[in-house]
């Protein structure tokens, strides 16, 4: 990662009519980092590096844990149909909330004499 300070010299270094060349000697990075070093400075009058905030997630996971308490025998396929994603996406989103598979009180071996 590059300092401000760096950014503000390479960008004065080639604003003053260096070559690309002379720009890589001297500062080891190619004009295309300048260019977008340029456009940066262009677009937020900044040279500080842009970082997104947050991670744009397409399942609310709370919105998913109301759905698996409004619907517990939804499957995959059902669940991925509401919230427009695969089925892959909404069993790594169950997981992340901890939900899991509904467990029988009575043990399998049980049901035989449950008539």
């Amino acid at each position: 990662m590059y300092s401000k300070d760096f950014r503000k010299a390479a960008l004065d270094y080639w604003a003053k009519g260096h070559t690309a060349a002379e720009l890589y000697e001297a500062f080891g990075i190619y004009p295309s980092r300048i260019v977008a070093w340029k456009k940066l400075l262009k677009d937020t009058g900044s040279l500080e590096p842009q970082y997104p905030k947050t991670r744009k997630r397409k399942i609310d996971l709370e919105k998913l844990e109301a759905a698996v308490e409004g619907k517990p025998d939804a499957t995959l396929a059902e669940l991925a149909g509401m919230f427009g994603c695969s089925s892959v996406a909404i069993f790594r989103a169950l997981k992340k909330i901890k939900a899991t598979l509904k467990k029988n009180s009575i043990g399998t071996a049980n049901v035989a004499n449950w008539k």
